[in-house]
């Protein structure tokens, strides 16, 4: 596993003057998979279609949660929806990835969830037993991760016009004072964290597919990360950026915080740690580990004279006990994830165009 002293190796840019792109353009004038999948589509999406029809200020820093000042108070702001499928799976459930998911949303942004809303989609048809379930698993979600569901609301549609059960959380927190977390902040030096095994939740999900059965017992990593982050900022406040590698995985993260910030990001391939389980199933499949979706893990991007500290209290946290060094910011190629492969080469990781991977989140 390799240690900030790894990351001094002088660094050579790769020369990407000259090349070139044979993707075609993406000229989808209806709705696709893809534009849900946290890629290149969905950020088309955003920025294209919903940031210039609702404006402000406050949405253009496009981070995983808003950060807002109400009555001098600095408050932490995010809404998300949840399809996957199947409704339970190794690890988890929809329910556990309602609360979790909103919850690292916020963690993301440095605060500690208070309280949610909770919105339930049910298809006509679908067995008030199945809900009850969800509604259980939600609950206890909750209740593990220290937020009450203050609010809701149910809605039915037709038979055929969904999947069962949809869930749409918002949640809010407050930011503590001195802490400014955000994808803009990222600059050259800064070491990144990756807290742990990477594409876990991502190979659960699929395990229980039809025709996706790998027998590797594997479990969904689905878990609130409000109590890692704390002991995160008890190290330092000084966090420049954290983000949960959800959908598009840790390539989408990492690729939208270079472009945000102007940097670019090397990553020590082999620092990345992926489980024996993860691989094998991404070599059957023909994926990358590093675009499969993760629901209980984080990416953190700290100054370098506070990432030893940082990485010793992630990993004294049960949710960080595998946390690895996995690359730094620099000042070339900026906007660009490279990676630094076991054989001494480089490759470009570029942002995903749509989803490999339907409604895993």
């Amino acid at each position: 596993m390799a240690d900030i002293t790894d990351l001094d190796r002088p660094y050579q840019a790769p020369d990407f003057s000259g090349w070139t792109c044979p993707a075609p353009l993406r000229d989808q004038p209806r709705i696709v998979m893809g534009h849900g999948g946290g890629g290149v589509l969905s950020g088309e999406l955003v920025q294209h279609v919903f940031a210039p029809a609702f404006g402000g200020q406050v949405l253009s820093a496009l981070a995983d949660s808003a950060t807002v000042t109400l009555g001098g108070t600095r408050l932490a702001f995010s809404t998300d929806t949840y399809v996957v499928r199947p409704l339970f799976f190794p690890g988890g459930s929809i329910g556990d990835l309602a609360v979790n998911g909103t919850v690292n949303d916020l963690a993301m942004s440095g605060a500690r969830a208070a309280y949610l809303s909770c919105g339930f989609i049910l298809e006509e048809g679908v067995e008030v037993e199945l809900v009850a379930q969800v509604a259980e698993a939600l609950g206890a979600a909750a209740r593990a991760a220290g937020v009450e569901v203050a609010t809701g609301d149910t809605k039915v549609v037709e038979s055929g016009h969904g999947d069962g059960v949809y869930i749409n959380t918002a949640g809010i927190g407050l930011v503590p004072d001195g802490v400014d977390i955000r994808p803009q902040r990222a600059v050259p030096g800064d070491v990144v964290i990756v807290s742990g095994d990477i594409g876990v939740h991502g190979v659960a999900v699929m395990s229980l597919r039809e025709g996706l059965e790998f027998g590797t017992g594997i479990e969904s990593d689905c878990a609130a990360l409000g109590g890692l982050v704390e002991s995160m900022l008890a190290v330092t406040p000084d966090l420049h950026v954290l983000r949960d590698p959800t959908r598009g995985g840790l390539a989408a993260a990492l690729g939208e915080i270079a472009s945000a910030a102007g940097v670019g990001v090397v990553l020590q391939e082999r620092s990345v740690p992926v489980p024996d389980p993860v691989a094998n199933a991404c070599a059957v499949l023909g994926l990358d580990p590093l675009y499969v979706a993760n629901e209980g893990k984080l990416v953190a991007f700290v100054p370098r004279e506070h990432a030893d500290a940082v990485l010793d209290a992630m990993r004294a946290h049960p949710l960080g006990a595998r946390a690895a060094v996995i690359g730094e910011c620099v000042d070339s190629h900026p906007g660009m994830v490279v990676a630094r492969t076991g054989l001494g080469g480089t490759r470009v990781i570029d942002l995903p165009i749509g989803e490999q991977l339907p409604r895993i989140c």
